[in-house]
């Protein structure tokens, strides 16, 4: 991404954004952060990480889009893949449901391009990631892994005291389930 773009980007939780945000900024991106994650269960989580994510939108100054919340509609979306493993069928699924949202917000909004900071996370795997994204129109396929992406968001969701959490966040990938 060169020049001033405008992009739409969907953080699945505030310490995965910090780094990613980071690097469009030095790109000079202007950046609209966008929480969508009907995914996350119980809705105590939810809330959590939409709070972390309110606290870096106002530490860095950007516009937080707030998607609504609706688990059962994630539910319904990933039927008949709750007992995969952690990265398998059901993981894709959630990411295309997460992307899709993102795709018809940006249309919505007249944004051209969107991305995600799932990309960042050394859990989740970047490739298939944005294999699920290069099907949606104006998608930017950006491997925020790259740079050392993860390790920044590290050091930056502690500088930013960020709350970060243990699981991936549905119910399926908590600590102590046996899906895992």
């Amino acid at each position: 991404m060169n020049g001033k773009t405008k992009i739409l980007l969907h953080a699945c939780c505030a310490p995965c954004a910090t780094s990613p945000v980071e690097r469009l900024m030095s790109e000079n991106a202007e950046i609209i952060l966008f929480f969508s994650n009907s995914n996350i269960f119980p809705e105590q989580e939810y809330s959590k990480r939409l709070q972390s994510a309110r606290d870096l939108s106002e530490a860095l100054h950007l516009e937080l889009i707030e998607d609504t919340y609706d688990h059962l509609s994630w539910l319904k979306h990933i039927k008949g893949l709750e007992h995969e493993s952690e990265r398998g069928r059901r993981c894709i699924k959630c990411f295309e449901y997460n992307l899709k949202r993102t795709a018809l917000s940006a249309q919505r909004l007249s944004i051209d391009c969107f991305s995600t900071t799932l990309t960042v996370s050394r859990h989740k795997p970047s490739r298939v990631i944005l294999e699920v994204g290069s099907h949606l129109r104006g998608f930017e396929p950006i491997d925020f892994k790259k740079l050392n992406g993860f390790s920044r968001s590290i050091e930056l969701s502690r500088q930013y005291d960020l709350y970060r959490q243990n699981y991936c966040g549905c119910e399926f990938s908590m600590p102590g389930t046996a899906r895992q």
